[in-house]
């Protein structure tokens, strides 16, 4: 099957969303879920994350996802395609849902938040990948 470049990238629009349209979401749009395995989520996590590791989702994503949720699925970061199967079985259970491209990584080192056993803690932003911001 031959598609257009156009068509292409307007599918591939459709199934991604960056770290900082995630973070600037409306408090509840999105179910954001967490695929990566037990001790990388007590690691660290993206707050108010669900947690459901890439291969338990068949089994458990009806039990802790509500159907007609947007999801949004991550991983490590550009280096790991575990959020593309959790996308892939998401999709193949009938949800909507999105890969949040750069995964954990990426929000990081945009300087957003995350969640440890000891609380919310804060990122510092990379200069290379998020410019300062001017008071």
């Amino acid at each position: 099957m031959n598609i257009s470049a156009s068509d292409f990238f307007r599918a591939k629009l459709q199934c991604e969303i960056d770290v900082m349209e995630v973070a600037e979401s409306r408090s509840g749009s999105l179910v954001v879920v967490d695929t990566r395995r037990q001790s990388s989520w007590d690691h660290g996590h993206i707050p108010g994350a669900v947690h459901i590791p890439t291969a338990q989702i068949p089994a458990l994503a009806l039990e802790l996802v509500p159907q007609g949720s947007q999801v949004v699925v991550y991983s490590w970061g550009p280096g790991c395609n575990g959020s593309t199967f959790a996308a892939l079985a998401f999709a193949e259970l009938g949800y909507s849902v999105k890969e949040m491209i750069g995964g954990i990584e990426y929000w990081i080192r945009n300087g957003l938040p995350v969640e440890t056993a000891a609380g919310t803690v804060p990122s510092t932003p990379d200069p290379l990948v998020t410019a300062p911001t001017s008071h």
